[in-house]
């Protein structure tokens, strides 16, 4: 009885969590735009930042409740799972779409080279303050890139809410602020309390379940991004998100205190995350998805599942 009552408190927190940043992110869109910024850098910046604001703040309180190893299965498992399951789905539910943007020029070097990156720190289960750093400099020079090589946009005024931001959309922006906090917090509360339950560890529910539900409004945005053919989007929308987690979620948290990474992480996860962001990359460099390569996505997050539970 007392598995299910968590069970609960973990599905409802992580739907308070990943909602709540939805909100966030588009009143901050919104006063984004009344600031005057473009359209790009509201969408790199802002809209890039919040689709990995629930590891972020999760992964963030995990550390401060001393239970840090949640952090990188977090990361790990969101990545994985963006890659397998939400282009997979992307990928089966769309006919074959093209990628108009060039994403050999910076963006799948910036994600094949995080992977291997945090593959590399990571696997003596160290991860020093000097590391982190390291990740979010890297960061940096991602958004960097990315801004500074985007060609001027002649229509960008164009689909700008017009007048300054409301009164609402400062209240809103505090008041989902806040309630992303309170459902990181029981995220991470009954994570830790599911794992002592089943006797599992709590950086295997963060690789499955956490993961999973963090990345539900990717999986949601690219099924209707892949049948209105917004491929770019769906894309675009992978690729910012593990470049965050990887670089800022880590980055950050690794400044916050010591993170402790478990063996089986070493093992297991930290290796298929590097094939999966290897699989990204030549699916993707002929800047053309089909259905039977989104198939082959799903059938390996069906194994990095039932492996992960040792189901298979």
């Amino acid at each position: 009885m007392e598995i299910t009552m968590w069970v609960a408190i973990l599905a409802i927190s992580i739907a308070v969590l990943v909602l709540s940043s939805d909100y966030f992110v588009a009143s901050a869109e919104r006063i984004g735009f009344s600031l005057g910024l473009s359209h790009f850098v509201v969408g790199v910046v802002i809209v890039g930042f919040g689709t990995s604001l629930p590891e972020l703040v999760s992964s963030l309180v995990s550390v401060f409740k001393n239970h840090s190893e949640i952090v990188i299965g977090n990361v790990l498992g969101s990545n994985i799972t963006n890659i397998f399951l939400v282009l997979g789905i992307a990928g089966v539910a769309g006919k074959e779409f093209k990628v108009r943007y060039n994403l050999m020029k910076i963006d799948l070097p910036f994600l094949t080279g995080s992977s291997l990156l945090i593959a590399f720190m990571a696997y003596d289960r160290v991860f020093s303050m000097v590391e982190a750093m390291i990740c979010l400099v890297s960061l940096f020079f991602y958004l960097y890139g990315t801004v500074g090589t985007r060609e001027t946009d002649q229509n960008d005024e164009e689909g700008r809410p017009s007048g300054p931001s409301q009164f609402k959309d400062w209240l809103l922006l505090i008041v989902s602020s806040g309630l992303v906090f309170v459902g990181a917090k029981y995220t991470v509360d009954s994570v830790v309390r599911i794992s002592e339950i089943l006797a599992i560890g709590t950086d295997v529910i963060a690789l499955s379940a956490v993961a999973l539900g963090t990345s539900l409004p990717e999986v949601m945005v690219s099924v209707s991004a892949a049948r209105k053919g917004h491929s770019d989007m769906i894309v675009g929308n992978i690729i910012g998100s593990n470049i965050f987690n990887t670089f800022g979620v880590m980055g950050l948290c690794g400044l916050s205190g010591k993170l402790v990474i478990t063996e089986n992480i070493c093992k297991f996860s930290l290796p298929i995350s590097v094939a999966a962001a290897f699989m990204y990359f030549v699916i993707t460099k002929d800047q053309k998805i089909n259905r039977s390569e989104g198939s082959i996505l799903l059938i390996f997050y069906v194994f990095f599942i039932g492996s992960l539970f040792n189901w298979l």
